[in-house]
Formats: structure tokens, sequence, C-alpha cells
């Protein structure tokens, strides 16, 4: 250690080592249109039908509620972000913070989740392809679809990057064209197909703004919640794209505080024009709600535009998925709790082998859901347990590293959480609290035991994932045990570094021949 260094130097070396071969690439305007559409996406344009038929004009409740939630996790990302901006994330965090064995558990399970929403998202292109080519085979789609999002991820995050732009103005084009729309349709009381819009319908809405007879209950805009939180997914991919921003330091900041104001306007705002234009009756599971106004319009090409744009949200979709796996395996593969090839990067400090396991996987995902679709549902679902987990580590990351600044232990973070430690608490308690959400809503969803999916892969499906993951970790504690020279507790304890101040970043440090 020369005399210029702190305390803190040594264990941050060796945490950084594993953004060797990145490239900061990505400028602002990439920035802020990956922040803008990680929050807009198939959970909008699709997902929204069927909650709006089950829940009523209250839905606009659960996105607002919800939305906050979402606002406290991009706080408490940012704030690690500028902690240390890497291209491991949360995995990276989660080993500085809690240890290698967290590190592990963290980066498989967002592996999974990334995986077997892209396999969902594969086939659903096949399926939005069929609205204009019905005798297209669904497999043709899905190899040319991920041919488009597999080129674009090896080329460069740049190349990334520019993709994620222009689809999130063609995602944010297409709200806003609806929103200016709506606006008119609803302040004019236009009749649509029959009905007069207005913001009256929020409360004259059969069964009132929160209905709870019938077929309601009084709880329903509250257990849709944990629903809605999969809408927002990916909004977290800024934390990964921060480790090859130009200047993360200043734009993360500006992401992350324009989100809330972005989930008001897109989320919360379509919400409220799609309950003050129809019925909510109107609106049904599988049909885009943005579709169902435009053809009551009379505005059919409008609606046709809306397909394409959810075939663009799919590809996006997609394309953060390749992105962030390949950064995580390579991450996992650093420190030896991935296969050695995840390592290999390419001249353009692409991690192009991860990104190609990840691409096998959406194949052969792709070819067994159009073979057995209702196996693969226990499986989606098991995706949106990874989604609570990894915006867990985010909240219980900020938590560790904002005690450890109050400790001296390290330096504080530029960008600090509002109203720390309570809003992380109010997160994670949200977190929970999803999980009960989903237990209940699946154990509703059929009268059938076999078929209370949801139910049973949060009761019977957790224990099964957290075995599989203890194995795997076992597996390959012996290497990570060598790697590291038995060094798996987390780099910081309370009272300074964990191991000394004799960290080389050289432990860490990559394989020459591993960039080719």
């Amino acid at each position: 250690m020369t005399q210029t260094e702190t305390p803190h130097d040594a264990p941050h070396d060796s945490l950084n080592a594993e953004q060797v071969g990145y490239k900061q690439t990505l400028g602002r305007r990439h920035v802020q249109m990956i922040a803008i559409g990680g929050a807009i996406g198939t959970g909008l344009f699709l997902g929204s039908a069927s909650r709006l038929h089950s829940t009523g004009p209250a839905l606009l409740f659960s996105y607002a509620f919800v939305g906050v939630i979402a606002y406290f996790l991009m706080r408490a990302l940012g704030e690690l972000v500028l902690h240390r901006a890497t291209s491991g994330a949360f995995v990276s965090y989660m080993r500085e913070f809690f240890g290698e064995r967290a590190a592990f558990i963290t980066g498989w399970l967002y592996w999974l989740n990334w995986a077997l929403t892209g396999i969902a998202e594969l086939s659903a292109v096949g399926l939005y392809v069929q609205y204009w080519f019905p005798t297209m085979p669904t497999w043709a789609t899905v190899l040319i679809a991920l041919a488009v999002v597999l080129v674009i991820n090896l080329l460069s995050a740049r190349a990334f990057g520019e993709f994620e732009f222009w689809a999130s103005i063609a995602k944010v084009g297409a709200i806003v064209v609806f929103l200016v729309v709506g606006l008119i349709v609803v302040i004019g009381q236009f009749d649509i197909g029959g009905h007069q819009a207005g913001f009256s319908n929020l409360w004259s809405n059969p069964g009132g703004f929160w209905p709870s007879s019938g077929d309601f209950n009084w709880y329903g805009p509250i257990l849709v919640m944990s629903g809605v939180v999969f809408a927002y997914a990916a909004i977290e991919m800024v934390g990964v794209a921060a480790g090859e921003m130009e200047d993360s330091d200043r734009e993360v900041p500006k992401a992350v505080n324009a989100v809330i104001f972005r989930i008001a306007v897109f989320y919360c705002g379509s919400i409220l024009l799609l309950v003050s234009m129809l019925p909510t009756s109107e609106y049904k599971a599988g049909i885009s709600p943005f579709v169902t106004v435009f053809d009551r319009l009379g505005l059919g090409w409008m609606g046709t535009a809306i397909q394409v744009v959810l075939i663009i949200a799919a590809l996006s979709s997609l394309n953060s998925g390749l992105y962030s796996t390949g950064r995580v395996l390579r991450s996992l593969g650093m420190a030896k709790q991935a296969p050695a090839f995840t390592l290999k990067m390419s001249k353009q400090g692409v991690p192009w082998a991860g990104i190609l396991m990840t691409s096998v996987v959406f194949v052969f995902g792709a070819v067994l859901n159009f073979l057995i679709p209702n196996a693969f549902e226990v499986a989606l679902e098991a995706a949106a347990i990874g989604v609570l987990f990894t915006w867990g580590t985010i909240f219980l990351c900020q938590l560790r590293l904002r005690q450890l600044v109050t400790k001296g232990v390290i330096p504080a973070s530029p960008f600090q959480m509002p109203g720390h430690p309570y809003t992380s608490i109010i997160g994670l308690v949200f977190l929970v609290l999803v999980l009960v959400g989903l237990a209940v809503s699946g154990w509703q969803s059929s009268p059938y035991f076999l078929h209370k999916t949801t139910f049973l892969v949060v009761v019977f499906g957790i224990p099964v994932l957290a075995l599989a993951l203890e194995i795997g970790w076992r597996v390959v504690k012996p290497q990570v045990v060598a790697n590291t020279g038995n060094r798996l507790r987390a780099v910081w304890s309370d009272d300074g570094p964990t191991y000394g101040r004799d960290v080389s970043a050289d432990d860490l440090e990559p394989d020459e021949n591993a960039v080719v």
C-alpha cells in the first residue's frame, strides 16, 4: 500500500477487478432511455388488461403505491452505484457486504429470473407475429428474434444502448400518443362504442372506485399489487449498466430521480385514462387495453401499431436479459462460482460466453414451452420470485452500506437514500407481503389443488429452489475457497476490512487468455 492509499483502497481494488475489460461507452441519452424503457414493458401494454378487469378503477391506487416502492428501490440502488459502479451489480454488492455465499445465491437467482423471463418473451413474440402472419411457425419467429438481439449484444455495450434507446423511443412514443388522445377523449367526454368517457367513470364504474361486491373482494387492489410488482421489473437495469456508463456519477442520480415522475405519467396516467374511457369490465386478458380503446374509437391502425410496440417491448426485454446475464455470469465466473468460460470477453468489452450460454437456454426453453406450456407456467412463477429476491438484495445492501458509513468504516455515498433506514425497511416488508399475496392469489386461482400454480411455487417451490442453491454452493465452495484463500465472508466488518489491508487486485484478476 502506498502512502496515498486509504484503508478503503485495497478491498475496493479486489472488488473492482471484475471491471477489467469493460468499455465505458454508454452515454447520457442511452442511460436516460434505459431508465425509461426499464419501466415500460408488456406489464403495462398487455398485463394491465386482466388487472383492470379483476380489480376495477382502484388499480390506479395499486400502481401508484407500488410505484412509490419502486422509487425507494431506485434510490437505494443509486446510493450503491455511487458508492461503487460495477457491471456485477447486485452480485458484486452482495459479495462486498454479505460474502461469497450470498453473491452465489443472488447471481444465480438473477440469472434464472432473466433466463425464464426471456423464454416467455420469445414465446410471446411468436404469438404477436401471428397477428399478421397466422401460418408462420413459432420456431422460426423465435430464432429470428433471438438472432437479432444476440447480434446486438455481441457487437458492444454501445450497440445494446442504441437498441434500448430506440426501443424506448417507440414505447414512450406509443404511450404519449395514447395520453394525448385519451386526455382529449376524456375531457371532451366523447362517446366510445356507446359509452361516454369522463373522469366520472372513476366512481360510476360498476362497483364504484373500489369494488367489493359480486365477483370483487375488498382486498383485491391490495392483493393485485403482487402482480403489479412484475410490471415494474427490469427497472433495476440501470444498476447493471452503471459499470459501462461514461459518467455514472452524473447520470445515475438524474435517471433515478426521474423515475417517480415517469411512473406517475406513464403508468398512473395511462391507468387513469383507461379507467375513465371504458368500464373496466370491457378490458379482457390477453388483449392490450390500448388496442381495445383504439378499436372502440375506430382507430384500428393505432391498435395495429400497439401490436408492433408489443413486439418491440418483448425484444427489449430479451435484449436486457442477454446484456445483464452476461455481466452477472462473468462476475460469478471471476469468483469461481460459474463455469470458467463465462470469463471470456471480446475486444469490444463484451462477455460473449455468458451471453451465448443464456441464448442456448432461451432456445431450449422456448421449444419446451411450445411442447409443454402448462409445465412452463411453474417455471415462470419461479422467475417472479427471483425479481422479489433481487429487489430485496438491493434494500439489504443499502442498509448495510449505510450502517458501515455510520460506523466510519467506508466513506458516504454522494447520493444517499432519503428516509433511511425506514424507506428500505418499508421496501423489504412490502416484498415479504407480496410473497404472501402471491400465495393467497395462487390459492384462489383455481378450485383444483394442482392448478394453484403460484401457491404451489411459493409454498413448495421456494424450499426446492433453496435446496438446489445450497447443493450448488457446496459444489463450487472448494473452488471459491481456493480462489479467495478461504476469504468467504463480507469484505467489510464493523471495524474495517474483514481480512485486513493486504487484499490484492491480482486475487480476482482475469486470465489474459480470457480476452479473445
